[in-house]
């Protein structure tokens, strides 16, 4: 009997490792994924031992992780992928916002991980053969699968049962799976049939209200990283209120004096206690659930990041509503609160001024905006410089049926116009940006087709938020359109960030300038919209509707800003450009400036007779 006995507990399993004992027994870091390849070490953070090992917590469901940038979330999921597949094998998803990101996570983090990780290496095989069972996005290993998808695919979130999903960087997810509903319901419903299912979130927040991530993170226990005072021993944690630092006599910030100050007894802590408080910190719950455990950090967290750093990108940001939101959802991993819901026209009109020649000093390339109507084209030609500040060079109305060639021609006129910069040469329109959603489609679809090589572009608008502003991997109209490049406009941010801009008050990157020209009824059409919550099946959307009939200057505006994305201008270069064009030889004689002035106008009459040859930046 006692020889069974002892049979018995030579074949019993050892007891299985919490997720965090795993990784610093066997987990290898790689050197193309990681800045600090090696072995892992969870003391080297210390925080993320509580969120891998609630996991394993008994009675926890959902894991909720609200996060700031650099506070290591994305080695948090390779860890617990790679203790599934050696400790605990079970069916895996693992869904990212798009298809593509998830196959860039397949090459880009899982297959290193196995390949550094010994204790993974051998449990999935390296074959790319189909009938191995193991591809991109399908990964099998003894006793289980994971499958990489994308929250854009409703094919991708179908079929078979999964026990453990992770869902990254879920506030990018559409609002929908084609028409399927929501993605993370989609993928929560795959571990109905699993008494030990696990979902773990993941996501840096967006804007408030319509935040996935903080919807989950208020449902769950709400877990803060406490971390003892090094002189009075106050358990607190961190707050960005509590972030101090000097300015000089002349009131200049200096960030290398930042300090995080004690909300106990005001001591000052230099990064070095900071750092020591966080590795004494512990998790609190500061909310009651039984079954979600949420977890928040900011980057003050974060051991790759000094308080000088934080300060420096709090300084940077400040003053620019656009800069500031990305700020606020990136550092600290809270939610944006949009200040209004709309822009007050008569302020910014009331900024208007005058310019010395058709395109000021600081503008750098010009784009144009074209709205289609049934009886007129809308338009709006506009400057970009330096950190996208842009000025407003003309809008108007060329009157006329659009399904006539006079209309059109005149569109040409327009667009073939070179315009005075203040410098002394001229500018011509580098890119033009027509919509094709509205009326006389097909005719537009011809126009832009026969005038690519001018970067006359064919948008189609598309609503929705974490859309790009423009998608310049380019999609074929299709067949009625002769296979005319059609480029899609994220309108909702488009849209956001145009009226954040509106709302920077001081010139400078991402101020808009306007002309004395301009009339109060653009100002009216520009600030036609406002953005508003609704629900729709029970989530939130953040939707733009009208606030009067006209909204066409907006609608310019954002497809001026669209071309001028996919442009991707180097300002610099422009610049210097510019200024190499307009320099006059110091020992030049009269003689040889009256030469190259005529050379100068017999280049810009050549380049009219010829436009598919004139330069996209200047006409100098």
């Amino acid at each position: 009997m006692l020889f069974i006995h002892e049979t018995i507990r030579a074949i019993k399993p050892p007891p299985r490792l919490l997720v965090s004992e795993w990784a610093d027994s066997y987990r290898q870091l790689s050197s193309e994924a990681s800045a600090e390849p090696g072995q892992w070490h969870t003391a080297r953070a210390e925080y993320q031992r509580g969120i891998m090992d609630a996991v394993t917590e008994p009675g926890i469901e959902t894991i909720v992780f609200m996060k700031s940038a650099q506070v290591g979330a994305t080695e948090l999921l390779n860890n617990i992928v790679g203790y599934h597949i050696a400790q605990d094998p079970a069916p895996m998803l693992l869904l990212q916002p798009t298809l593509e990101m998830a196959q860039t996570w397949s090459k880009d983090r899982l297959a290193p991980m196995v390949r550094d990780t010994p204790e993974l290496a051998n449990k999935i095989e390296v074959s790319n053969r189909r009938s191995s069972g193991n591809t991109l996005r399908h990964k099998v290993f003894p006793g289980g699968h994971i499958t990489m998808a994308g929250a854009n695919s409703p094919a991708s979130l179908a079929s078979r049962p999964i026990r453990i999903v992770l869902c990254d960087e879920v506030d990018r997810y559409p609002a929908s799976a084609g028409a399927e509903g929501d993605p993370v319901n989609l993928a929560r419903k795959r571990t109905t049939t699993f008494w030990n299912r696990k979902v773990i979130l993941t996501s840096t927040p967006t804007t408030k209200g319509v935040s996935r991530i903080e919807r989950e993170f208020e449902l769950s226990d709400q877990r803060r990283y406490f971390v003892p005072c090094p002189d009075c021993g106050h358990m607190q944690h961190f707050q960005w209120s509590q972030v101090e630092w000097l300015k000089d006599s002349e009131g200049q910030a200096l960030p290398d004096t930042a300090r995080y100050c004690c909300e106990q007894c005001s001591s000052l802590w230099d990064d070095g206690q900071r750092l020591g408080a966080i590795r004494r910190g512990v998790w609190r719950a500061t909310a009651s659930s039984n079954t979600r455990a949420g977890f928040h950090l900011n980057e003050m967290y974060s051991p790759w990041v000094p308080l000088e750093k934080l300060v420096r990108g709090f300084l940077e940001a400040k003053g620019n509503p656009e800069t500031m939101k990305t700020w606020v959802n990136t550092s600290l991993g809270e939610s944006w609160e949009e200040e209004a819901e709309g822009v007050d026209q008569l302020g910014i009109m009331n900024r208007r001024e005058s310019y010395v020649t058709d395109v000021p000093a600081g503008g750098l390339v010009l784009t144009a905006g074209v709205d289609v109507q049934g009886d007129r084209l809308e338009y709006e030609v506009v400057a970009w410089g330096h950190g996208e500040e842009s000025w407003g060079i003309q809008n108007g109305v060329i009157p006329g049926d659009p399904a006539l060639p006079d209309v059109w021609r005149d569109l040409d006129m327009l667009l073939e116009q070179n315009w005075a910069h203040e410098s002394g040469g001229t500018l011509n329109v580098a890119a033009t940006g027509i919509d094709t959603g509205g009326h006389h489609t097909q005719i537009v679809y011809d126009y832009c087709r026969k005038r690519a090589h001018r970067r006359v572009f064919a948008l189609k608008g598309v609503a929705g938020s974490g859309r790009p502003v423009i998608n310049v991997s380019r999609r074929k109209a299709g067949a009625k359109a002769r296979n005319v490049d059609l480029y899609q406009v994220g309108v909702d941010d488009a849209k956001g960030i145009t009226f954040a801009r509106l709302r920077v008050s001081e010139p400078g990157p991402s101020y808009c300038h306007f002309p004395e020209s301009y009339q109060e009824e653009y100002f009216l059409q520009l600030t036609a919209e406002k953005v508003v919550t609704r629900f729709h099946k029970g989530y939130p959307r953040r939707e733009w509707i009208k606030t009067r009939a006209r909204n066409e200057a907006l609608d310019c505006r954002v497809y001026a800003f669209a071309v001028m994305k996919a442009l991707n201008p180097v300002w610099s270069s422009l610049e210097r450009r510019i200024t190499t064009k307009n320099r006059t030889p110091a020992k030049q004689t009269v003689e040889q400036h009256e030469q190259s002035i005529t050379n100068q106008t017999l280049k810009r009459r050549r380049a009219r007779q010829h436009p598919a040859k004139k330069n996209w930046v200047t006409n100098f």
